[in-house]
Order: structure tokens, then C-alpha cells, then sequence
């Protein structure tokens, strides 16, 4: 099955070539245990989707993975509206605290792995 993609403004390529070059710690992190298909399936990190950017996503499996940091709790109402919109599309959303990625990489990685074996099968 080709790869969906989903559609996004143009005025967000610049934006997420400015995230990739400025990522956080725990984005960076978290970069390193999933790129080169090291879980088996290819991530890209700050994707535009729609109106929106989100941190890692495989279109293979139509995942999208987001890193909250600290002020993640003025955005809810916003990741909210943004994972709605975007699940219309068959996108599915893992999200971990950034503090978790920092202190914890083992269990995010883990947790994405099972996420993933979980869900493959259904990619096909």
C-alpha cells in the first residue's frame, strides 16, 4: 500500500525545517532510537500536516508521535483539535511527557514498540 499523504499549508515547510534545526533534548533523544528504521518502520520528525506540525511520524503506519514539554498544559485544548482533525485523515497519536523521554528513553522506546507490533499487521 503507497504511503497517504496528507495534505498541509506550504508556508509550514519553512516552519518545520526550523524545528528540525532547533529541536529539544528530548526531541533529539528520542530522534536517535527511531531513526534509519531502527524499529522497523521510517519516521521523519516535524512533518506539516493540514494546518499543523507534529514531532516524529511514520507514514507507513499513519503514526504520529509528539514529545509535550513543560508548557504543554496551555496547549490541550489545541493538541486536542489538532489530533481530531488529524485522526479524520487515519493518523493515530502516541504522546509522551518530555520529561519521560529526558529520564526514561527505555520505556518510551518500549512503548512504541509494542505500539508498534500491535498495530503492523494492520498497515497491510
Amino acid at each position: 500500500m503507497p504511503n497517504r499523504i496528507i495534505p498541509y499549508r506550504q508556508d509550514l515547510r519553512e516552519k518545520a525545517r526550523y524545528l528540525r534545526q532547533n529541536s529539544t533534548l528530548a526531541e533529539v533523544l528520542l530522534w536517535e532510537e527511531i531513526k534509519d528504521r531502527k524499529l522497523g518502520f521510517q519516521f521523519h520528525r516535524q512533518v506539516p500536516m493540514l494546518h499543523y506540525i507534529v514531532d516524529f511520524y511514520s507514514h507507513e503506519l499513519q503514526l504520529a508521535i509528539e514529545v509535550d514539554g513543560d508548557s504543554h498544559d496551555d496547549k490541550v485544548a489545541y493538541d486536542q483539535q489538532r489530533e481530531q482533525e488529524l485522526k479524520a485523515y487515519g493518523v493515530k497519536f502516541l504522546r509522551f511527557e518530555d520529561i519521560d523521554v529526558k529520564r526514561n528513553i527505555r520505556y518510551v522506546v518500549e512503548e512504541i514498540y509494542h505500539w508498534i507490533e500491535e498495530h503492523k499487521n494492520q498497515q497491510k
